[in-house]
């Protein structure tokens, strides 16, 4: 098993800036592709970034490409996300996934993000 626990959520105005960092513990030997999904209220959880285990691989959602940067730090079991730029649209819960295969998948309890107006 796996433990996420994300951090580093809040209130922001926008244009500000966030940085929102996921601690994994437990049995974290294996090659996990790490990243971040977020669902805002009344939709569907849904893709924002991942980054393979050697950092090499880095994808991101259309919607952030630009504004959001994804990284990780192996010797501490950490994956982040810097968040420049920020809208009101990107307001929702943030979940760190570590995904090893389909069926070995691990999410965290999600941290709030809000972009105020």
């Amino acid at each position: 098993q796996v433990q996420l626990v994300e951090s580093g959520g809040g209130l922001v105005q926008t244009g500000g800036s966030l940085r929102l960092s996921c601690a994994a513990s437990g049995r974290t030997s294996g090659t996990y592709t790490m990243g971040w999904f977020r669902q805002a209220p009344g939709k569907e959880r849904e893709f924002v970034a991942t980054i393979s285990w050697s950092g090499y691989s880095i994808v991101y959602a259309d919607s952030v490409k630009g504004r959001f940067t994804i990284s990780r730090d192996n010797a501490k079991n950490t994956v982040y996300l810097q968040m420049n730029s920020l809208k009101p649209e990107d307001t929702a819960v943030y979940y760190c996934n570590a995904r090893a295969s389909s069926t070995i998948n691990y999410w965290g309890q999600g941290t709030q993000v809000t972009v105020s107006s």
